[in-house]
C-alpha cells in the first residue's frame, strides 16, 4: 500500500466517524422540526377556537342587550299605562298583566343570556391563554432548531446540547397548555 493510499483511507475514515457524530444532532434537527409543525398547528387552531368563542360571545351580549332593551320599553309602557287614564280599565289591566308576565320571563332570561355570555367569555380567555403557550412553544423550538443547526457549522456539541435545552423549554411550555382549566 503506498502512502497517498493510506493518506486517501485515513481522510475517508476520518470523514465517515465526522458524519456519524453529527447523526444524532441531524436527528435530533428532524425531531425538532416536527415539534415545530405540531405546535404550529395546534397554536392556530386555539388561536381559531379563540375567536369563534369570541364571536359566540358576542351573539350571545347582543341577545341580551336586545332583551333588555325589550324590558325597558315594557316596563316603560306598563309607567305610562299606570298613570294614564284609559277609558277600558279592564283592557288596560289585560295589558297591563301581560306585559308583567312578559317581564318577568325576561327577567329569568336575562340572567340566563349573561351567565351564558360569560361562561363564552371565559372560554375565550382560557383558548387565548391556551394558544400564547403554544405561540412561546413554537418560538422556543424554532430557537433550539437554529441553534442545533449552528452545531454542524461549527462541529461544536456545545450549541447542540444548547439546542436541546431551548426544546425542552418548548416542549414543556407546550405541556403547560394541559394546566389550563
Amino acid at each position: 500500500m503506498e502512502a497517498n493510499e493510506a493518506h486517501e483511507l485515513q481522510e475517508h475514515a476520518e470523514h465517515g466517524a465526522h458524519e456519524s457524530a453529527m447523526r444524532p444532532v441531524a436527528f435530533t434537527m428532524s425531531v425538532l422540526a416536527v415539534l415545530v409543525a405540531i405546535t404550529t398547528v395546534l397554536g392556530h387552531r386555539t388561536h381559531t377556537e379563540a375567536v369563534l368563542d369570541q364571536n359566540k360571545a358576542t351573539d350571545q351580549w347582543n341577545l341580551y342587550q336586545a332583551k333588555k332593551i325589550r324590558a325597558n320599553n315594557t316596563a316603560l309602557i306598563q309607567d305610562l299605562l299606570s298613570v294614564e287614564d284609559v277609558s277600558n280599565q279592564e283592557a288596560a289591566a289585560k295589558i297591563a298583566k301581560a306585559y308583567a308576565d312578559h317581564q318577568a320571563k325576561w327577567t329569568a332570561d336575562l340572567k340566563e343570556n349573561q351567565e351564558k355570555a360569560e361562561a363564552l367569555e371565559k372560554k375565550v380567555e382560557e383558548a387565548e391563554a391556551r394558544a400564547n403557550r403554544f405561540d412561546l412553544s413554537e418560538a422556543l423550538l424554532e430557537i433550539g432548531l437554529v441553534v442545533t443547526s449552528v452545531t454542524l457549522l461549527t462541529h461544536s456539541r456545545w450549541y447542540w446540547h444548547l439546542g436541546i435545552v431551548f426544546a425542552l423549554a418548548g416542549v414543556a411550555s407546550a405541556l403547560s397548555v394541559l394546566l389550563i382549566h
